[in-house]
């Protein structure tokens, strides 16, 4: 059983001085003085945050005096209040264990680090019941995490929990604070290095796994995270190089080869990324994750049906594997069997599920079901996947409207006059942008099949570039965009050649490239300081439409404005805003094009494309879906066939669900895009 003082030292500190008393009342063993004062605060107005800290320290005392269904009960109300609360289920555990039920407490210790990978308490009990189990593999990894754990100085473990308790501000601080005592201490670098991933701070975060692995050569987990960035920011061929490392370091550790081949297939060595991928499955043949990996550079090189077989492959070893099913689902056009269906909605029933699997069984049940045209039960599915990934997004609607705000007051016409000629002249991008789900992946299929353009994919440069400029400053008084009236004019040509230059490791030899990440709407001004011979097309789709497919898709990353039908109404509005801005402020610099008027004439709006891009028309742009490429969107099977009229009205099949997302996208825009 853990000790009162294990219970409390390393979380956050109670914000208010009544209840630091409580606290201190518990660790004193004065339960009953601390039960009349706990009682006390909750008869007072607390703030959400408060109250939750107050009913876990009720649930605690509760504990040790013995009175475990008030306990339950007392976390049960807390949860209701904040499902992510991960000492709550480790309490769950601590008080499951007391009443000698194993099995109950296992499945809430699994949960709390599921939640909370940073709570010492739940690894050592996991371990110890895992033993009792038989589990000898599930043992050992609960073990390796407890004895790291272990050997973290406090404040790098209470850091660590802030970070998986989305506390980011309060784990930078106290990151910093410890490495300002203890420069070059290699954990809390790596730390802060995770920090700065969370909070998409890339490039800092890069910085110190960089520096990590100069000062640190032979700490293997240091240069595994910096190859890992290096994969999640696209830096492929500097992810190579250092899965090279790693292998000539033990040729023979699987994780180095798994490595090894993401790198290749993010370089587009896809031949050889997929076999380096089948040769570890004949030495690991149950690794499931393998499988998922290989059937994603599968589907990316158009092999749908070998792709199809591995992700089945996966769920067979792991049947709660989510992310096979819902890789499934994200073809698009695969269709589940009646067993399929089954199995998922009762695996996603299922009570020691973890809460990843279960929104991503969430998601493919509600693909299954529309595919049956079962739109009430595959609405459902769909709002639950959502409601339980909103939980865990950090998405402000209030914080995109100030950014929105923001472009159009620094971005003004003025600015653009007093900031001609700036930039780097050349026109090489063809920067494509909108919302997700939009028609942006059949507009880069289509001008990828022009012999003058290569695709490439959504790239990630100006974002990055965006967050440098924004900088450290808080979130009310951000630097960027402000910061764009008084660079110096040599910064953004520099920016404008870090662009090209930084790019070309995803080009093939054509003059011109795509760049499709659609979050770069918003930072259309940067783009055209930087690149002013770029080319910007906005992808825009009828709002209910975009807005709905969305809602029903599972992005990998990012997009936390989809996770609720509200939200993503109120984000298409700023969207429209901030495009109506630039309109007016770049008058002809940007180039509309509707999906549906992409579906209804097709050579029409080809050529008006390829005319705004000062492209010869080619036939091949008609046959887009005949162009052999690599496309690594949902849609990459959809815009490997003739345009399809079907999809353009799937959401009227959803119609009685969608008055929140009416209601957030406002009269002005549902008038300007009429049913």
């Amino acid at each position: 059983m853990t000790s009162i003082e294990s219970t409390f030292q390393s979380e956050a500190t109670p914000p208010a001085a009544s209840l630091e008393q409580a606290k201190a009342l518990i660790q004193s063993a004065r339960f009953s003085e601390a039960v009349a004062a706990l009682h006390t605060l909750l008869e007072d107005s607390l703030s959400r945050e408060d109250e939750v800290e107050v009913l876990y320290m009720l649930a605690v005392v509760q504990r040790y005096t013995r009175q475990y269904d008030s306990a339950l009960h007392n976390l049960k109300v807390l949860l209701t209040k904040d499902q992510g609360y991960a000492r709550a289920y480790q309490e769950q555990g601590h008080i499951y264990l007391a009443m000698n039920e194993p099995g109950t407490a296992r499945q809430a210790y699994v949960r709390a680090v599921e939640l909370n990978p940073a709570l010492p308490a739940s690894w050592k009990m996991l371990t110890g019941l895992y033993d009792r189990d038989g589990r000898q593999q599930e043992a050992a990894s609960a073990r390796r995490q407890l004895a790291f754990l272990e050997s973290l100085p406090a404040e790098l473990v209470s850091a660590y929990s802030f970070l998986h308790q989305s506390k980011l501000y309060k784990a930078e601080q106290l990151c910093r604070d410890f490495l300002q005592r203890n420069k070059h201490h290699v954990e809390g670098m790596r730390l802060l290095a995770k920090i700065g991933m969370r909070l998409q701070i890339y490039n800092d975060a890069e910085f110190l796994l960089e520096s990590c692995v100069e000062l640190y050569p032979e700490h293997i987990p240091a240069r595994v995270d910096y190859l890992n960035l290096l994969l999640h920011t696209q830096k492929f061929d500097k992810a190579h190089e250092q899965a090279r490392i790693l292998l000539e370091t033990n040729p023979d550790d699987l994780r180095h080869q798994i490595n090894m081949a993401a790198a290749l297939v993010g370089l587009g060595e896809f031949e050889e990324g997929i076999a380096l991928y089948r040769q570890i499955l004949e030495k690991d043949p149950d690794n499931a994750n393998i499988y998922l990996q290989l059937g994603h550079a599968l589907k990316t090189t158009g092999s749908f049906a070998q792709a199809i077989e591995a992700y089945r492959a996966a769920y067979r070893i792991l049947p709660q594997f989510g992310d096979a099913f819902w890789s499934l689902a994200n073809t698009k056009t695969y269709e589940f069997t009646e067993t399929e269906l089954a199995h998922m909605t009762e695996q996603e029933q299922s009570a020691d599920i973890q809460t990843e699997a279960r929104v991503r069984l969430c998601f493919a049940a509600g693909k299954a079901y529309e595919d049956r045209k079962e739109y009430d039960t595959s609405f459902a599915y769909y709002e639950r996947g959502n409601a339980l990934k909103k939980q865990q997004s950090r998405y402000e609607d209030a914080t995109f409207q100030r950014r929105v705000e923001a472009q159009m007051e620094v971005c003004t016409a003025e600015l653009f006059e007093q900031r001609q000629g700036v930039g780097h002249e050349a026109p090489d991008p063809i920067f494509i942008v909108g919302l997700p789900r939009s028609g942006s992946t059949l507009l880069e299929q289509i001008l990828a099949s022009h012999s003058m353009v290569d695709g490439t994919m959504e790239l990630h440069d100006i974002l990055s570039l965006a967050q440098r400029l924004l900088g450290r400053a808080s979130k009310r008084s951000p630097k960027y965009p402000t910061i764009l009236r008084g660079l110096d004019e040599d910064h953004f040509r520099r920016f404008g050649e870090e662009y090209i230059e930084n790019t070309r490791v995803y080009r093939a030899g054509a003059p011109f490239f795509t760049d499709k990440m659609p979050n770069n709407f918003l930072h259309i001004g940067l783009i055209r300081l930087i690149l002013p011979n770029a080319k910007i097309i906005d992808a825009r789709r009828h709002p209910l439409a975009c807005c709905f497919s969305g809602f029903k898709q599972l992005f990998g990353e990012g997009q936390e404005f989809t996770y609720g039908l509200y939200e993503i109404g109120r984000y298409y509005n700023g969207y429209v805003r901030v495009m109506d801005h630039w309109d007016r402020v770049l008058p002809g610099h940007i180039l509309r094009v509707m999906h549906e008027d992409v579906v209804e004439d097709l050579e029409g709006q080809v050529r008006r494309i390829l005319d705004f891009c000062n492209l010869p028309f080619e036939e091949s742009c008609l046959q887009f879906h005949k162009t052999q490429r690599n496309i690594r969107t949902p849609s990459s099977e959809q815009v490997k066939q003739p345009i399809n009229r079907s999809a353009v009205e799937q959401w009227r099949n959803y119609d009685k669900h969608l008055q929140p997302l009416r209601d957030a996208l406002g009269p002005e825009i549902l008038t300007r895009y009429p049913e």
